[in-house]
């Protein structure tokens, strides 16, 4: 399984497919980049990532780094798969 595919498709199933002109990768900036990224979308973010990867994020475990860009995020997720 790509990790990073599995992020890349999660974000585009909650952001929609105009979120950085539908081009996102390992380099695509997020916090602060995509207009669509508002509070809403990062709980919708991250309660997909908890039921596609079935792992439990606590609150304490995200700030703004984690979604800083895509790889910021699929590193965070990878963290989560390795515990």
């Amino acid at each position: 399984m790509n990790i990073e595919q599995e992020v890349i498709k999660t974000l585009g199933s909650i952001l929609g497919p105009d979120a950085q002109g539908g081009r996102l990768d390992a380099d695509s900036a997020l916090l602060g980049s995509v207009a669509e990224l508002d509070s809403m979308a990062v709980v919708a973010i991250l309660t997909a990532l908890e039921e596609r990867f079935g792992f439990v994020i606590d609150d304490d475990e995200v700030d703004g780094g984690t979604f800083a860009s895509v790889a910021t995020l699929t590193s965070f997720v990878q963290g989560k798969l390795a515990q």
